[in-house]
């Protein structure tokens, strides 16, 4: 590493830390030549790969203005938003390759977004996967229905047939 003050090539490094939960190395370095300390900072690159073939650096901030229009009018606030970028994040590092298709990081959207509001969650699939006609928004809401019946409460077909049993 060079000195940035007498532009020496030999330091030595005299400590080191993990940041950034461990996405990022601090180092503090010292110059054999000079003497003085300087820190240099290691940080990993996570890059998107789009479709069109560009490559890009992963933005928390990209995927917070993306999800916050599928939440336009809806009770998210902006904590909830920088906490799903977070998981969203964490998420697509977890897959430990350092470039990503931009594909994947809209699947690893679609699941905190559906927990957090399922409205947003329609708005933003329905751009996301290109919904044509309204067939295809009504078997997504099937699909949430099917996958996301609330526990302690019946079906309206099961209660219908309970209170019919029970007036025998």
């Amino acid at each position: 590493m060079r000195c940035p003050f007498c532009k020496e090539d030999d330091s030595r490094v005299v400590d080191s830390r993990t940041t950034d939960d461990g996405a990022a190395i601090r180092r503090r370095r010292e110059c054999s030549a000079c003497g003085r300390r300087f820190t240099t900072a290691e940080n990993t690159v996570l890059l998107v790969a789009k479709r069109s073939g560009v490559q890009e650096p992963f933005s928390r901030a990209k995927v917070i203005g993306g999800v916050r229009k599928a939440c336009q009018g809806r009770p998210v606030s902006e904590d909830d938003l920088g906490r799903l970028a977070q998981r969203v994040e964490d998420s697509v590092r977890a897959a430990g390759i350092a470039e990503i298709p931009a594909m994947e990081v809209g699947l690893a959207i679609l699941g905190p977004l559906r927990e957090l509001d399922e409205v947003a969650y329609l708005r933003f699939a329905s751009v996301y996967r290109s919904f044509d006609n309204l067939e295809d928004f009504e078997a997504e809401i099937a699909l949430l229905r099917a996958e996301g019946e609330p526990l302690g409460h019946e079906p309206a077909s099961n209660a219908s047939t309970a209170k019919s049993s029970q007036s025998r």
